[in-house]
């Protein structure tokens, strides 16, 4: 009877952490959607590093890796069908889920990682972090992504690169 007492007690905490963890989930895809999309398009990598974040991060282990991925795609496939209206969607997951600095910091840091995934962190992909930091109300120089030239500068530098 214990048993069935404790089976009952841990399946009642799992659905619990899985509905306060949710809007977690979804803000995480929307926000790897933002990045992995800002180039135009979503590459093998970053879709190995979502997997890598879905199956590494305390908060998301309580939800199957492809719940997270459905909604990644789902995410990407309304940005892709409608601009606007999916990024629209995607901001509005994001804000229901950031309460304070330190999950805004760790939504950057994993955008940063998304980022990162394909060796590069491109224009678009900054353009598109120094937004997510502007709508969570943080310092773009926070996450590394502050620079002392001015945008033509910046844009000047970056085109002469190969």
């Amino acid at each position: 009877m214990s048993g069935l007492l404790s089976s009952l007690t841990n399946a009642y905490q799992e659905m619990l952490e899985r509905h306060r963890n949710l809007p977690f989930l979804k803000a995480v895809m929307a926000s790897s959607a933002i990045m992995a999309i800002a180039d135009g398009e979503v590459t093998f990598n970053e879709r190995v590093r979502i997997d890598q974040i879905l199956e590494t991060l305390d908060k998301l282990a309580v939800f199957d890796p492809h719940e997270g991925v459905d909604l990644f795609n789902d995410y990407i496939e309304g940005i892709k069908e409608n601009s606007a209206a999916g990024h629209e969607r995607c901001w509005e997951d994001i804000h229901a889920a950031v309460e304070d600095i330190e999950t805004a910091a760790l939504m950057l840091r994993i955008c940063l990682a998304i980022c990162a995934s394909d060796g590069e962190v491109n224009l678009p992909e900054q353009i598109a972090v120094v937004t997510l930091c502007s709508r969570l109300g943080v310092e773009p120089k926070d996450c590394g992504l502050y620079t002392d030239l001015t945008a033509e500068e910046f844009l000047a530098q970056s085109i002469k690169q190969p």
